[in-house]
């Protein structure tokens, strides 16, 4: 049996450098266009009548896939 001595020391763990790189905002960009391009996909799977359930159209899949946060007819949802 062995036994370890010594002590090491560890700073916090959430403890992280807030460094801004211009790498970085790109990277965030083309994870925003892989986000939408996977819904647009998503999306285009659907059929028509699993589409209407979901209340858009065909035609409305482009802008549903660039404007996520938004209702297309401008309606709030959930209010």
């Amino acid at each position: 049996m062995s036994t370890i001595h010594g002590t090491t020391e560890l700073g916090p763990a959430t403890a992280r450098r807030q460094v801004y790189s211009p790498l970085e905002a790109y990277w965030n960009a083309f994870q925003e266009w892989r986000k939408r391009r996977r819904l647009l996909a998503n999306l285009c799977d659907l059929s028509d009548r699993e589409l209407m359930d979901i209340g858009i159209t065909r035609g409305e899949i482009d802008y549903v896939a660039s404007h996520r946060g938004s209702d297309p007819r401008g309606i709030l949802s959930g209010e």
